[in-house]
């Protein structure tokens, strides 16, 4: 499982960069990740229009970023096709 969850934070952390996000470096089963052209809460929002789930904290420092868990593969890439029709 530990193997998993590492490949597949990998792989989102990839896309997520293609697609003009900073993401920090994790050794945890999430990711923080922001948008340059996107506040967190706007992304936070139009994803769970899109029913994809993510937690968004608007807090000092942290407010542009998306807490992301690492899912199933199948989760990751739903996740990746919603921020495509957003961002």
């Amino acid at each position: 499982t530990r193997g998993r969850i590492i490949a597949s934070r990998e792989r989102l952390a990839a896309e997520l960069t293609a697609r003009g996000f900073e993401v920090l470096p994790s050794s945890a089963n999430f990711v923080f990740a922001r948008h340059p052209g996107h506040s967190g809460e706007t992304l936070m929002k139009a994803l769970r229009e899109r029913a994809v789930l993510v937690r968004h904290f608007a807090k000092p420092r942290i407010g542009d970023f998306l807490r992301i868990t690492i899912g199933t593969d199948q989760e990751c890439a739903r996740l990746i096709e919603a921020l495509d029709e957003i961002v």
